[in-house]
C-alpha cells in the first residue's frame, strides 16, 4: 500500500462535482474508493466516511420533501443540507491533506 494524500483530497473534493455538473458527486468518490481502497493507505476509511455522508444527505433530502408542506421546514432542511454538502468536503479535504481522519456531521453509519 502506498500513501497518497493528494488522491484522498481529490476524493473528498470530487463530491463538489454536483455543484458544477449536477451529477458525479456520488459516483466519482464511489469509483475512487472502490478502485483504490486496497492500494492507497487510509482510502478505505475516507471512502466509507464519504459514502456514509452522501447517503445520509440523500436520506435527509428525501425527508425534507414532505416537510416542505409542514410550515416550510423542508426548505430550511434543504438549505442546511446544501451548506453541509459544500463546507464539509472542503474541510475534510484539508484534513486529509494534513493526514487527519475525516469527520462528517450528521452521518449515519451505513457502511461499516
Amino acid at each position: 500500500m502506498r500513501q497518497d494524500r493528494s488522491l484522498l483530497v481529490v476524493t473528498h473534493l470530487s463530491q463538489l462535482l454536483d455543484l458544477i455538473t449536477g451529477f458525479g458527486g456520488f459516483i466519482v468518490p464511489l469509483i475512487l474508493w472502490l478502485t483504490q481502497r486496497d492500494k492507497v493507505l487510509a482510502m478505505d476509511g475516507h471512502g466509507k466516511s464519504i459514502m456514509n455522508f452522501r447517503i445520509s444527505m440523500f436520506i435527509y433530502a428525501i425527508i425534507c420533501v414532505p416537510l416542505i408542506l409542514l410550515f416550510g421546514l423542508g426548505i430550511l432542511g434543504f438549505i442546511v443540507i446544501g451548506i453541509l454538502g459544500f463546507v464539509f468536503p472542503i474541510v475534510n479535504a484539508v484534513k486529509a491533506n494534513n493526514g487527519e481522519q475525516p469527520y462528517y456531521p450528521l452521518s449515519l453509519s451505513i457502511i461499516k
